[in-house]
């Protein structure tokens, strides 16, 4: 029987000492989740060690394949052309299957709503509140269109409303969007980071959600969040084939 290949969990990284210690955290979840699976992280700047590093010393080790999972939202820059980059420059020996960025999935969508009723929103709550769905934003026009169809998915789910914002590179703000969601006549206004770990865009999430009445956690290690990496390490090292879903 063939080892099961080893996950490789690649990280942004951040300055922000709490951006890795949360990856680090979901990382532990994944690792109690499937006991038989080696899980890795590395990151693409700032934190140690480097994708590049985990890729060298598995190679030394003797290991012959990898998923390298991208903890990214969406399909945006890092996915794009960061990752493919560091991976091209991987050891030779290494077989690399690049599993798929964690968005969308319903599993987001459990998380992002246990986050909300963990700040103190019940189910109950649903069809009187408006949600700012806050993600960090981006350049790439594709992730932006991701970002407000989950917000058109997750309104056919029961609340008031869902607004899409955004912390960076595209509008609306956190802010405009929680006075929207207000005018609208929603009875309470919530934020949700659509964000995994803690930084200086989700801050800036948080003080845009200054004028709202609950502000959810980033996701993190949620449960939803570490079996949604799991899924994705699975159809990574199961090839579908071609026809399968076409």
């Amino acid at each position: 029987m063939h080892k099961k290949p080893v996950l490789l969990v690649i990280a942004h990284g951040s300055r922000d000492p709490r951006h890795a210690a949360t990856v680090h955290a979901l990382v532990r979840r994944v690792r109690s989740m499937r006991p038989g699976v080696r899980v890795e992280t590395g990151f693409l700047d700032f934190n140690i060690p480097s994708v590049h590093g985990v890729l060298e010393s598995l190679a030394a080790e003797g290991v012959r394949d990898v998923v390298a999972l991208p903890l990214l939202l969406t399909r945006a820059f890092h996915a794009k052309a960061d990752i493919p980059a560091v991976l091209r420059d991987a050891p030779p020996q290494l077989r690399i299957h690049q599993a798929e960025v964690l968005g969308p999935s319903p599993l987001l969508l459990s998380a992002l709503e246990r986050r909300l009723y963990e700040a103190g929103l019940t189910p109950g709550d649903k069809s009187s509140t408006g949600v700012v769905l806050a993600s960090a934003g981006s350049t790439d026009p594709e992730a932006i269109a991701v970002i407000a169809a989950i917000a058109r998915e997750w309104r056919h789910t029961g609340w008031c409303a869902v607004r899409p914002a955004f912390a960076s590179a595209a509008l609306p703000r956190t802010e405009d969007a929680v006075r929207e969601l207000r005018a609208l006549g929603c009875k309470r206004v919530a934020v949700a980071p659509y964000v995994l770990a803690p930084g200086f865009l989700p801050d800036r999430i948080t003080q845009g959600a200054a004028e709202a009445d609950v502000l959810a956690d980033v996701l993190g290690p949620a449960p939803e969040v570490a079996r949604l990496l799991l899924e994705r390490y699975d159809a990574a090292r199961t090839p579908v084939p071609a026809a399968v879903g076409a």
